[in-house]
């Protein structure tokens, strides 16, 4: 789907479960997006059909599997979503531990906005929790501003709402 120097970032199968389980369960992942509950590998296919791949078929867009090109190693996800309680279509991203701090997070980010923009999108928002401040610095990075503070039910935590207008 998408390429940058050092990744590609690729359409989730079911064949990608192992490594959304251990995504998943990653102490960031679960930190700073939440437990959800994916324990098997069946949950992780579960998850795959439900969330990517379903909004693959109805969107033609959704989370991609981000990898790097050499030697073809998984290192987190990114892309676009289209949630219900957003108004707009946001970028999402989440990389294992071990492979954060190494730029994979702004490249992956930067070529996702730009394909954004290719699909016509005139605005992309993100959200993030209060602390997660590597993230509020990242997308600062690719250009994107603080707008407000957000509650997405059923959620109970306030979240920062960020914007980019093209």
């Amino acid at each position: 789907m998408i390429e940058t120097d050092r990744l590609i970032l690729r359409w989730l199968s079911t064949d990608d479960a192992s490594f959304i389980l251990k995504l998943l369960n990653d102490p960031s992942w679960l930190r700073f997006i939440g437990d959800k509950g994916v324990r098997t590998l069946e949950n992780a296919r579960n998850y795959i059909l439900t969330g990517p791949m379903d909004m693959y078929d109805r969107l033609g867009f959704g989370l991609y599997l981000t990898e790097i090109k050499e030697g073809k190693i998984p290192v987190g996800i990114c892309g676009l979503i289209k949630r219900d309680s957003l108004e707009d279509v946001d970028i999402g991203f989440a990389f294992l531990s071990r492979f954060q701090s190494k730029g994979y997070a702004y490249e992956a980010a930067s070529a996702t906005m730009a394909y954004g923009i290719d699909l016509g999108l005139n605005r992309i928002v993100a959200i993030t929790t209060k602390d997660n401040y590597d993230s509020i610095r990242l997308l600062e990075k690719i250009g994107m501003k603080f707008g407000r503070n957000v509650l997405l039910p059923p959620d109970t935590e306030e979240l920062k709402l960020f914007t980019s207008d093209f």
